[in-house]
């Protein structure tokens, strides 16, 4: 396998999530807009969906941490580790580097001989809240579900988003595929579209993918949440998600967050 260098873009400076606004994100100790997880997560897959192709989309795993944070124009590095074994297939460890030689993101990329158990999610209703609650343990409690109205994916659009995320692969436009980070961003959008939020911050994922979302499916997004928590004045949520495209299931992610972070003067 291949590195993968990058120069990252942040693709939210306009998005309802401030902490990837430069003001905001300062009051949180940050040293400007965040570039988002899902982001660097796409940077992520570029090194397993160069090296396992469609197979990787249609039924390949992930999991990713972002440990510090990317900024507008870091010039990152995505480098493979040993390969081993994972499902009765190959998987690699992955890390993020920035020039400092910071570590931004670790992760595992596999490639399991089969997929993995289908989520809870498949009952769920897929219909947003008619109101949106504010995020707090209340509104976030572990058994609420969750869900986004169908949207459909084409192919014939999906050259801006590629170019947002840097993805040259000839894979995407030549297999008609959607990017495996624009189904992640499903799982953001699934929370951001059932409870009001203030600045938030992506934390890790760990996802299976189960079938290709292909050009011309309807796309639907369901979830319920698996834990609320405090840790160190932080609060954090974890869903598991199911993404549905035309029917079936797409991939099952685990998406934690940390919903209402502490400012930096608390």
């Amino acid at each position: 396998m291949r590195s993968h260098r990058v120069a990252a873009h942040n693709t939210a400076t306009a998005s309802a999530n401030k902490i990837h606004d430069d003001e905001v994100a300062r009051r949180y100790g940050f040293g400007g807009g965040l570039v988002p997880g899902v982001d660097v997560y796409a940077y992520m897959t570029h090194v397993p969906a160069e090296a396992w192709g469609r197979d990787w989309l249609a039924r390949g795993s992930m999991r990713a941490r972002f440990l510090s944070p990317v900024y507008e124009g870091d010039v990152l590095t995505v480098v493979p580790g040993e390969p081993g074994e994972v499902g009765g297939g190959p998987c690699v460890p992955l890390e993020v580097r920035n020039e400092a030689g910071t570590t931004c993101a670790v992760g595992h990329a596999g490639l399991p001989a089969e997929p993995g158990p289908p989520p809870d999610v498949a009952a769920v209703p897929g219909v947003a809240r008619a109101e949106r609650p504010d995020a707090d343990p209340a509104s976030l409690t572990r058994g609420t579900v969750l869900a986004v109205a169908p949207e459909l994916w084409e192919a014939a659009g999906a050259g801006p988003y590629l170019a947002d995320v840097r993805e040259d692969l000839a894979l995407y436009p030549a297999e008609r595929a959607a990017h495996p980070a624009w189904v992640l961003r499903r799982a953001n959008d699934v929370l951001g579209s059932n409870v009001r939020l203030g600045p938030w911050i992506h934390v890790e994922s760990d996802v299976r993918h189960h079938a290709v979302v292909a050009d011309g499916d309807s796309v639907d997004t369901r979830a319920t949440v698996t834990r609320e928590w405090q840790h160190k004045g932080h609060r954090f949520v974890a869903l598991d998600v199911g993404v549905f495209a035309s029917g079936r299931l797409a991939a099952r992610i685990v998406h934690t967050a940390i919903y209402r972070p502490r400012p930096v003067s608390a």
